[in-house]
């Protein structure tokens, strides 16, 4: 029965690793096997640092989980010190990789101007380790042999997380349209 619920998880993985795949194949036949896995790397901390969810940590975070029981929570404070590390480096190293690609182009905007740019990081950060404690949560009870009495404790606290999630996002939104940010969505 425990199988049946990581399944639909699973799938979601191998979709996001096969895009981040593609991504990186893509890149490196656009800009060499060096700078195709710079920029690729580079793109994932774009979507660990700007996007309000755990969708690049996800990469990480939901397969520890279902191998070693470690906390998504745990594994993404190491996700985000790995993306802070390597955008350190990258802006040390080889500033030029920010100019590559259009997304690249406006994270360097984001990561060069902390006023009030770096709000974006901040609500994405608030957003992220809201859905990660969420998605901890949601695991803890698909896995838990008493489901009912675990969610009637949890209740009012993954409500608050709820609430707080929803408002970082309408938050994070309203700041991307006041610092005329326009990110199409497909």
């Amino acid at each position: 029965m425990k199988n049946s619920n990581k399944i639909p998880g699973l799938k979601k993985f191998l979709i996001v690793l096969a895009i981040v795949v593609i991504y990186l194949l893509i890149s490196v036949l656009q800009f060499g096997l060096k700078d195709g896995f710079i920029v690729t790397i580079v793109s994932w901390s774009f979507f660990v640092f700007c996007t309000p969810i755990a969708d690049a940590g996800f990469l990480l975070d939901f397969p520890v989980r279902l191998v070693t029981g470690v906390r998504m929570l745990n594994t993404e404070i190491i996700v985000w010190a790995i993306a802070a590390t390597v955008n350190v480096i990258t802006l040390l190293s080889n500033p030029a990789i920010y100019q590559k690609t259009a997304l690249l182009q406006l994270f360097y905007q984001i990561i060069t101007k902390p006023w009030p740019l770096w709000l974006i990081i901040l609500l994405s950060a608030v957003g992220t380790f809201v859905s990660i404690y969420l998605g901890d949560d949601a695991f803890d009870i698909v896995v838990s042999n008493n489901k009912l009495s675990m969610y009637k404790r949890d209740k009012i606290r993954i409500y608050f997380s709820a609430v707080i999630f929803i408002l970082t996002g309408i938050l994070y939104f309203a700041l991307l349209y006041l610092t005329h940010i326009n990110i199409k969505v497909i």
